[in-house]
């Protein structure tokens, strides 16, 4: 082979799976996860900001506002000690008061031209991710009725803690400021979670959920382009058929969960004996297809038997008890205009006859259009 076999991760795959879990428990953080540590940042960014005001209100020499933020800077801090300790909703319920009455507060004292308006908008994507229409709607019109009372009663009522027009105009911009940097975040965090999500769903349908490795779909999608690469190229290809031997009498002699333990043990063997442009699939049950670029029919044969040794030499403990299994293995060279699937017939009728001859060895397949010899009755298979 034109490059050395080594212990990384194989072309379709993902980080090695623990033993026993499946691949679609093995998740990133969760949406719902991912949405407390989102709200935790926001409130220490809150927190700083109003901190920042604290500063500015003092300079500006309105200490009323400048002891709301202290208010403020002490609700930020508890909620996120809520949210430490898992306490969400009371923390969210903090959250909100503290955002509507400071928004309020601050509008009805130095005017709408403040600008504190903006962070009740804040709430609306917050509203509208948080459930269906029907659910949302009714929120959503309340925040649009508060605010365009908010409008009113500032227009109304007029200033009641009017600042000078400089200090007005430095107010403006820093809220405006801020509520773009957080609507930012906040957008860039969903945009996120739906990159994730897509993700996640295009795992799903291209990887198998017990092992991690790639599903036969996804081997295929990924064997053609390779294959007519490797034929420009003017390099070899080879199939390996692999099939854990006597699989039904562990799953039937210790457990279901110990045939799980097995077949994720000889994934991550099967990991660590391919190179990165190696392909492997779970091809079905217990059956796994190995595709190896620019491999002749030797190598593919050394490579086979050396994922046969260390299987045979890899036993997994499960309930106290000591499972050993074994691999039989087809390897099939991928000629000249053959198709995929006649290749992969080859390598099957190969690992039939590894069956059929004892098991927990390797065979080649023949070329194409050459019949094998016909079994013996003695020789059945019994897979």
């Amino acid at each position: 082979m034109s490059a050395t076999r080594n212990a990384v991760p194989v072309t379709g795959s993902s980080a090695v799976p623990a033993a026993g879990t499946s691949f679609g428990d093995r998740r990133l953080t969760s949406t719902h996860s991912a949405f407390w540590i989102m709200t935790r940042r926001v409130t220490i960014l809150a927190a700083s900001v109003d901190a920042a005001f604290l500063v500015f209100f003092l300079a500006a020499g309105s200490p009323l506002l400048a002891w709301l933020n202290v208010v403020s800077i002490g609700m930020y801090v508890t909620a996120y000690a809520l949210l430490v300790r898992r306490r969400n909703s009371l923390a969210l319920l903090l959250i909100w008061i503290e955002v509507v009455a400071h928004a309020a507060i601050g509008t009805m004292l130095v005017g709408w031209d403040s600008g504190f308006h903006y962070y009740l908008l804040m709430f609306i994507p917050a509203i509208v991710v948080s459930g269906n229409w029907r659910r949302v709607t009714a929120p959503l019109v309340v925040l649009f009725l508060s605010y365009l009372g908010l409008h009113a009663a500032a227009h109304v009522v007029g200033t009641l803690a009017p600042l000078g027009d400089t200090a007005l105009q430095i107010l403006n911009v820093f809220n405006v400021s801020i509520f773009f940097a957080m609507a930012s975040y906040t957008a860039r965090f969903y945009y996120e979670l739906v990159r994730k999500s897509e993700r996640k769903l295009r795992e799903l349908a291209t990887r198998d959920v017990l092992t991690g490795l790639s599903n036969r779909r996804h081997l295929m999608d990924l064997a053609l382009p390779e294959i007519a690469r490797a034929r420009r190229a003017g390099e070899t290809v080879s199939l390996v058929l692999a099939d854990i031997d006597d699989f039904k009498q562990i799953n039937d002699g210790h457990s279901h969960e110990a045939g799980d333990l097995v077949l994720t043990r000889a994934s991550v063997l099967f990991r660590e004996a391919c190179r990165t442009q190696d392909i492997i699939a779970r091809w079905g049950g217990e059956e796994f297809l190995f595709l190896l670029p620019n491999t002749g029919s030797d190598d593919a044969l050394n490579f086979a038997e050396r994922v046969r040794a260390r299987i045979a030499d890899m036993p997994v403990d499960h309930d106290g008890k000591t499972i050993g299994f074994t691999l039989s293995l087809g390897v099939a060279l991928l000629a000249a205009e053959e198709h995929l699937e006649d290749a992969i017939g080859r390598a099957d009728h190969a690992l039939y006859r590894s069956k059929a001859e004892g098991r927990n060895r390797v065979t080649l397949a023949l070329p194409p259009h050459v019949s094998a010899p016909p079994l013996a009755d003695s020789q059945a298979c019994q897979v």
